[in-house]
């Protein structure tokens, strides 16, 4: 009874594999066949060109540097109770904590590194995410590319954020030293020259691995979660097909299937987010350290605050990103389907 059930339940997530291998064939392998790539009418531009890469990541400037920006006030006392949680017991003790001792103008620090950061971020990883998706779906050919396409989304999302961390650390290690250390520096042009006198570069980028541990979880969860509930969304509640919605309702379907992917984003790559956050405060900590430090529910601190946070963070970004390609006119490909030449080889065509 058991394994039965549980093959069942298997074969029913929709992030497994194929629990099949297709044989090599004769047939020519298409380019760019994660979905249909020829240029529609209307569009600016062919899908996979680089004016359409280029622009995605303009898309990814606008959706996180702007996002993250806004967020700032949460994402501060989010930060402060990971590092001190005995003085920032909850969000609204933080709030009130840090507009008595800082003023109205205390939620605003680490405006400035959290823009430039994240908006270099968002360029490498909606740029790179595109970029490596045409990249991985041209290694595979047409059919596999529908098979694995899951981890396809969780390859692309991972290469991608790979370079963006690496773009985004510098900020980062400033933006939470503003936040978290009062007295430090009360701005960027403050606090990067004097970091940079008392630790050198290393201080910039000695948070980039526990980065890493946060950021490539947390967007391998963003892409493929967003992508496959696009698909289900699409297939089991929205009740007319793609091509028949109107830009604003396919608009709402992205806003939805972001937030339900910032939820899980938030939870996957939370502990490592405690992590980050008490590295770049304390100098000469290593993040082995200071995991032992936190211990097993340390690193959970926040966790409500960064899942509000981080789902709408989410939502906002993949509706902007979204809103950018249909301004720009860009190709939107639909979800993708089971290819004709996929449906004859499993016989589910005459």
């Amino acid at each position: 009874m058991y394994p039965t059930t549980l093959t069942q339940l298997s074969r029913a997530n929709p992030f497994n594999a194929p629990l099949f291998s297709l044989q090599e064939t004769e047939e020519p392998k298409q380019s760019r066949n994660l979905a249909a790539a020829a240029i529609a009418e209307g569009d600016s531009c062919e899908f996979g060109s680089r004016k359409y890469l280029l622009l995605c990541g303009f898309g990814g400037i606008i959706s996180c540097g702007t996002t993250h920006a806004a967020l700032v006030p949460l994402d501060l006392v989010k930060c402060r109770m990971q590092v001190d949680p005995d003085k920032y017991k909850s969000i609204g003790k933080g709030f009130s904590l840090t507009l008595k001792e800082d003023g109205a103008r205390g939620l605003a620090k680490g405006w400035a590194p959290t823009f430039i950061g994240y908006s270099m971020q968002g360029l490498c990883k909606f740029g790179f995410y595109e970029m490596f998706k045409i990249f991985y779906s041209d290694m595979l050919g047409e059919e596999n590319t529908y098979l694995w396409r899951t981890s396809l989304y969780l390859a692309a999302s991972a290469s991608a954020e790979f370079f963006a961390d690496i773009a985004l650390a510098p900020m980062e290690a400033c933006k939470v030293r503003i936040q978290t250390c009062p007295g430090y520096a009360n701005n960027l042009r403050q606090c990067a020259p004097k970091m940079f006198a008392e630790e050198g570069v290393w201080a910039f980028y000695k948070g980039v691995v526990p980065l890493w541990m946060r950021q490539i979880p947390y967007t391998m969860m963003k892409f493929a979660c967003f992508e496959r509930t696009v698909e289900l969304l699409y297939k089991h509640v929205v009740p007319k097909p793609r091509a028949e919605c109107t830009k604003g309702e396919q608009l709402i379907v992205t806003f939805t299937a972001g937030y339900i992917a910032g939820v899980f984003c938030a939870i996957v790559s939370h502990p490592a987010d405690s992590v980050v956050s008490v590295l770049n405060k304390e100098s000469g900590s290593t993040a082995a350290q200071v995991l032992k430090k936190l211990g097993p529910k340390g690193v959970w601190k926040g966790l409500v605050a960064r899942i509000i946070m981080i789902g709408t963070l989410t939502a906002l970004q993949w509706f902007i990103y979204d809103s950018v390609k249909v301004y720009f006119r860009l190709p939107r490909p639909p979800p993708p389907e089971m290819p004709e030449s996929l449906k004859k080889k499993l016989g589910l065509t005459e």
